[in-house]
């Protein structure tokens, strides 16, 4: 048995509407996966808020919602990349994934004159 025509519609017009910020996702350089994650989680929660809308789904779905369509329009595209490709090292340490440890960092600090000036 097929669905609704209008949950057909529902489902084609968020999907389109979730299309926007994914474009902008893949031009910052996020990975297919993790678009495919954010596509996904986006879509269901506004389905789900479209198809049963409860003052409890409201209340809850709709704020995160609305931050998670409206991040990657709003943060820079190096921001959510270093959001998404964060290792357990954290941003300092090494993320596991075979990337070479950062240079160490360069003394810019002029020496000590042992004469003194006069």
């Amino acid at each position: 048995m097929l669905p609704a025509p209008w949950l057909l519609a529902v489902g084609l017009v968020l999907g389109l509407l979730v299309l926007l910020p994914a474009r902008r996702l893949h031009l910052g350089g996020t990975s297919s996966q993790w678009i495919a994650i954010y596509v996904v989680c986006v879509w269901a929660l506004a389905f789900v808020l479209v198809v049963r809308p409860s003052p409890i789904t409201i209340r809850f779905l709709l704020p995160i919602l609305i931050v998670a369509y409206l991040a990657p329009f709003v943060a820079a595209p190096d921001r959510i990349r270093a959001l998404v490709r964060r290792g357990p090292g954290g941003p300092g340490g090494r993320s596991g994934r075979g990337d070479p440890p950062p240079p160490p960092m360069k003394n810019v600090t002029p020496p000590d004159d042992p004469t003194p000036p006069g």
